[in-house]
């Protein structure tokens, strides 16, 4: 059990304040700490707030303020610094940050310089933790703008990737290089995305690094950072709270001993750095190996069909190459490689044969994409299982990952998948495709809303992957309308909040303003993330607002008939005849979402306390 001491202040009298200390509060018992909670006047001074004796006898200190304040002596102590709304939000978060700063507060007593002053203008931005050694602090600023602290010198390597390898991966490396930056810290960050890994980290940069950071939503192979101190998180928080992922990984000690644990590919962690296993992660993982399978056989059979529908049944013209290579390759590999790297994301390198192995099964027996998803976490788990249980001598312990695991692994997941597996899997698939196929237009539409509400919820978190990964399995087997409803919905934040800055421009903070032009591209591409920075400001009004335009445009598309046979790409796949099916409907509803997004966040949200020309 640690002692927390939380402080909070707020400008408009006590209601956040209140709000802040009792969720911090409740928080603090769910993770069985003691807590002392107060909640201070700003203008009463220091000696009125808590005594050198009580703040010294804390193991983390949380100061949750939308007000500029005088720490005066208290400055010495290191705390981590919120808004009342961010610790409101996620008082988890600020505990944790508070706790991992209080275990090097020694440390760094002994090094640090005075900060300056942070920012005057109060927002609900994620927890950011300053280290508090100057007599003023003030509340953190946005999302978009890295917080000073003390320059230590600390050299830190760091790397990035999410499921699809497009926005995430690259937001989050761009945070926590600003952040590093800003504390006076070197980082370099190796980018895992779309298009493979970009800056490469080198073995000297690894060896010369005191922490490491990996902000991953997906598997990542750790065999390089053997022996160093390593911190775990997902790209949200590094993207949100690079302060506090930074200070953490600061604060994370090396491994004692032998450090071989770390050599397979790990799960990606919460932050807080405790590792976040579970069928989940290893699902985005083979789900993020599969989307340029999917991109280029989908798009490639779109262009086949730009020489006429049936132009591909003339044997050695060009529509019928494209529609072998599209149709009869890639999409033949979609289930293998969503299976092979399943079971990758499980046991490494030796779960990638009877993975691969397992998903063209699971196609050959009409198993679909559902039977990929089984014969990978087969294949994964019975080649980890064999990998810890079956110990051969010394002198031939090098035939494990090249003879034993993939022989016993391959037959255990072949004889499931054709004995139990296949014809379960094929009946349930056939199921769905023929309920699809015949669905009414009632049921259509509440697919559409489903689905679309679910890509809105939360801008790429995992509600928004499991219904993507959903609608893209279904392009196995012929299913393009779900796909162009998750997609038009998808589409839909980042738009409507560059729509709402023009309709109601007294109701968003001048960077918000300034950010709507990208804002709108990137909906444009298909980015839901574009509508992070303003869902982290009012996340109890953007969120609803933005989930109702999703369901109209995902439910509108269905109503229409809209089909998609790229699963990426946003507005540009347009540029591909027939990628698109019932174009201009399909347009009209993502303008439909657009427009009733966009004027309810309009109307809900309340005027900002940073009004241009104010």
């Amino acid at each position: 059990m640690s002692r927390i001491l939380a402080l909070t202040a707020c400008t408009s009298g006590t209601a956040h304040s209140v709000m802040a200390a009792e969720a911090l509060k409740k928080q603090a018992a769910l993770l069985g700490h003691e807590i002392d909670a107060r909640v201070v006047d700003p203008g009463a001074g220091t000696a009125a707030w808590v005594d050198d004796a009580v703040m010294m006898a804390a193991d983390g200190v949380v100061l949750a303020t939308d007000t500029p304040l005088d720490l005066g002596s208290l400055g010495a102590r290191r705390m981590h610094v919120t808004s009342t709304a961010s610790a409101i939000r996620d008082p988890a978060g600020a505990i944790q940050a508070a706790l991992a700063l209080g275990r090097t507060a020694s440390i760094a007593s002994k090094t640090a310089e005075p900060a300056p002053t942070i920012s005057d203008a109060p927002a609900p931005a994620p927890a950011v933790s300053p280290t508090a050694h100057s007599p003023a602090v003030a509340p953190p600023g946005s999302a978009d703008r890295p917080v000073t602290t003390p320059a230590s010198g600390k050299r830190l390597v760091a790397i990035t990737a999410c499921p699809t390898g497009i926005a995430h991966t690259f937001m989050a490396a761009e945070a926590l290089k600003r952040q590093a930056s800003a504390m006076g810290h070197d980082i370099a960050v190796e980018t895992q995305g779309s298009v493979g890994a970009k800056n490469v980290l080198t073995d000297e940069q690894i060896a010369q690094a005191d922490a490491v950071i990996i902000a991953a939503d997906t598997a990542v192979d750790l065999s390089r950072f053997a022996g160093k101190a390593l911190y775990q998180t997902d790209t949200g928080s590094a993207l949100k709270k690079a302060l506090a992922v930074i200070e953490a990984a600061l604060a994370t000690e090396a491994p004692a001993g032998d450090a071989s644990s770390t050599s397979r590919a790990v799960k990606p962690a919460r932050a807080g750095g405790k590792a976040q296993s579970g069928p989940y992660k290893h699902l985005l993982t083979g789900v993020s190996y599969m989307l340029p399978v999917v991109v280029a056989g989908g798009l490639l059979i779109a262009i086949s069909f730009v020489f006429g529908i049936e132009a591909f049944k003339e044997p050695g013209t060009l529509p019928a190459a494209m529609m072998q290579i599209g149709g009869g390759a890639a999409f033949l590999l979609m289930v293998p490689v969503l299976s092979g790297f399943i079971a990758y994301s499980i046991a490494d390198r030796p779960g990638l044969a009877p993975g691969l192995i397992g998903g063209l099964l699971a196609s050959q027996l009409g198993a679909g994409f559902l039977g990929g998803i089984v014969s990978g976490f087969i294949a994964g788990y019975s080649a980890r299982l064999i990998a810890d249980k079956v110990k051969l001598p010394e002198g031939i312990q090098g035939l494990m990952p090249v003879l034993v695991i993939p022989l016993l692994a391959t037959a255990t997941t072949g004889l499931l998948m054709v004995y139990v597996v296949g014809a379960p899997m094929k009946g349930i698939m056939d199921g769905l495709t023929a309920w699809l196929g015949g669905m009414s237009s009632t049921n259509a539409v509440l697919l559409g809303a489903l689905l679309g509400a679910m890509m809105c919820f939360d801008m790429g978190g995992p509600v928004n992957k499991a219904a993507y990964a959903f609608t893209v399995g279904l392009l196995s087997s012929s299913s393009f309308g779900p796909m162009a409803a998750t997609m038009a919905a998808g589409m839909v934040p980042p738009l409507a909040l560059a729509l709402a800055t023009f309709i109601a421009p007294r109701k968003f903070v001048r960077s918000e303003i300034e950010a709507r032009q990208a804002t709108g591209v990137l909906g444009l591409c298909f980015i839901s993330e574009g509508a992070i920075p303003y869902v982290a400001r009012d996340p109890l009004r953007v969120i609803p607002t933005m989930m109702v335009g999703g369901a109209v445009s995902g439910a509108l598309s269905m109503l229409f008939g809209c089909t998609l046979r790229a699963p990426h790409g946003g507005m540009f796949v347009l540029l591909i005849p027939g990628a698109v099916g019932n174009v201009v409907m399909y347009l009209a509803s993502i303008a439909a979402g657009t427009v009733v997004a966009a004027a309810l966040v309009a109307l809900v949200k309340l005027p900002s306390e940073e009004v241009e020309g104010s």
